[in-house]
């Protein structure tokens, strides 16, 4: 048949997709990154081999993006690298092509994207105000005491939510525990800060821009019923959560790489869905002294072999077979947690 993957690797989660050459989703895994990219990324293409079988020949082409899309592109032997901006639009489109503004909110970061007959026209993102992220919304759910799963359902209870300052994730959290300690209820402060979260969202992500229909929810937050109810109430437009809200990026990841094989025809360079996940996979890092830049320079060893190396202003440390002595000899040396003196 034909089959793209695609990998979103983001602060908080990683997102894995397949899809068929019709771009239907056929699998996807969703996993928490804990601070640990390559493990994560090992784990869910462990997850599609046990679940899936040996697909490594019907690979037609893999595609990466989200904040880790560099690393996981090295690990995996991805076809094209893409933004989140772009991979977020690709699958909006795909799901609907009537889709007019995309409100994404993942672990760390929020973003709008506006798009009309079909092409992206611009996008805004959250500048140092994290509030309404979903790492946010786990830090309130555990310190009330309720699953993150029930957040929203608690917000949908209230009758009478509560006035939540939402300035800012500092602002909105003192204010929350200040009402919590007079004694509102759960749900009214759940209520209260979900309308607090989405006034923030459009005044500091959306800046005052015109929110036209059809408006996709997506990202792990989208999960969220109170917060797609506060939309609502506050747009008084209807917005559509997918069914795969929490993958998006995966999958808009997953369509690009198809729309690269299907223009060029290449042949991928998917290194196979076992050898991901069981080969070493070792992060280096040392200072370049040559000048006074002082480049941090990465290297992403898999197995004994030097697979990438990215960081330098120059293209000094670009060729992957430096033929230095001084670097051959050293090499071999543990790299990270000291500066590493190398002769030019």
């Amino acid at each position: 048949m034909g089959y793209y993957i695609g990998i979103d690797v983001g602060s908080v989660t990683t997102k894995l997709a397949l899809i068929e050459k019709q771009g239907k989703m056929v699998w996807d895994t969703y996993m928490r990154t804990e601070g640990g990219p390559i493990e994560t990324i090992q784990k869910s293409f462990l997850q599609l081999s046990r679940e899936m079988g040996d697909l490594d020949q019907e690979i037609k082409g893999i595609g990466t993006t989200g904040s880790g899309r560099h690393l996981a592109a090295v690990m995996v032997g991805a076809d094209i690298v893409k933004n989140e901006i772009t991979a977020h639009a690709a699958a909006a489109k795909h799901v609907d092509p009537q889709v007019r503004t995309v409100i994404d909110i993942g672990g760390q970061d929020s973003k709008i994207i506006f798009i009309k007959n079909g092409v992206s026209t611009g996008f805004n993102m959250n500048s140092i105000c994290a509030a309404g992220t979903g790492s946010f919304l786990d830090h309130q759910a555990g310190r009330l005491g309720i699953p993150i799963e029930e957040f929203g359902a608690y917000a949908l209870k209230s009758y009478s939510p509560v006035k939540i300052s939402g300035r800012c994730g500092v602002f909105a959290e003192s204010d929350l525990i200040h009402k919590q300690q007079m004694g509102y209820k759960k749900e009214d402060l759940i209520a209260g800060l979900c309308i607090a979260l989405v006034g923030n969202y459009l005044s500091n992500v959306a800046r005052g821009k015109r929110i036209e229909p059809a408006v996709l929810f997506q990202g792990g937050v989208a999960a969220n019923l109170g917060i797609k109810a506060a939309f609502e109430q506050r747009l008084g437009i209807p917005i559509t959560v997918p069914r795969h809200h929490n993958v998006m990026g995966a999958w808009g990841a997953a369509l690009l790489a198809k729309q690269c094989h299907e223009r060029t025809g290449y042949a991928s360079a998917f290194r196979g869905i076992k050898p991901i996940a069981s080969f070493s996979c070792v992060p280096k890092t040392f200072s370049c002294s040559d000048c006074s830049n002082h480049c941090e320079i990465n290297e992403l060893y898999i197995g004994e072999s030097l697979a990438s190396r990215w960081g330098s202003r120059c293209n000094k440390w670009s060729d992957l077979e430096r033929s230095s002595k001084n670097y051959r000899e050293e090499r071999d040396f543990p790299l990270q947690g000291f500066r590493r003196q190398v002769s030019s």
